[in-house]
């Protein structure tokens, strides 16, 4: 059954709570959605909130970066909170105020914890290749032991953590219904666009992603210049 209580105080959703959704199949959901999360901390007195790639395994949320990066330093020795969100339509009312937006949110707070082992490493990696782009890692030419070395890969468990959603129409007052302006939903949404090969690319053929493959204008599954 989906959970109904927030895991902890700080996820528990305080404004419009009735679109609280805090059971894992909706957070995670939500995470496998997006491509990018902001992830915020401090560091040196000062708080920052960075945009970064993630993905999701099991109940952890990955992220990945330069061995040297500052902010994955920070983010081993103190708590952090990301935030993912998704735009899915423009709600327009009669009136300005009752203007809003179908979205899907989720908050988490944790710990990020590092991973040591290289080929577990190696293999979350893969999991983010793949996950994107189904099948291209084996493709690829093989990832270095500099490589790997010079790359931190961390994660934070998404056991603290509520999602947000928005999925409805217009909430218009019963006296502005009549008003003579368009009310309804514009629906907002991801499509691929047409892709650009490298002049010095070997293949031809465009590989698939998660979001589907490539197609042209024609409908046809588009294929890159040699």
């Amino acid at each position: 059954m989906p959970a109904t209580a927030a895991p902890s105080a700080r996820t528990r959703v305080r404004r419009k709570p009735e679109r609280a959704r805090y059971d894992a199949e909706a957070v995670n959901a939500i995470v496998d959605a997006a491509v990018i999360c902001n992830v915020a901390f401090q560091l040196d007195g000062a708080v920052h909130a960075i945009p970064t790639i993630h993905w999701r395994e099991g109940e952890h949320l990955y992220i990945h970066g330069a061995k040297a990066s500052r902010m994955l330093k920070a983010l081993i020795d103190a708590e952090a909170c990301i935030t993912i969100a998704l735009a899915d339509g423009l709600v327009l009312a009669r009136s300005a105020m009752h203007h809003s937006m179908n979205y899907r949110s989720v908050v988490v707070y944790g710990r990020f914890e590092l991973l040591t082992d290289p080929l577990e490493k190696q293999r979350s990696l893969q999991a983010l290749i793949d996950g994107l782009y189904p099948g291209r890692w084996d493709t690829l030419r093989p990832i270095s032991d500099k490589e790997l070395n010079a790359t931190s890969v961390l994660r934070i468990p998404l056991t603290e953590a509520s999602a947000k959603v928005r999925d409805s129409g217009v909430k218009d007052d019963e006296e502005d219904l009549a008003w003579p302006a368009w009310a309804g939903v514009i629906p907002l949404g991801t499509e691929l666009g047409t892709p650009r090969a490298e002049a010095d690319s070997v293949v031809s053929t465009v590989p698939p992603t998660r979001f589907g493959s490539p197609r042209d204008g024609h409908g046809g599954h588009r294929r890159a210049p040699r």
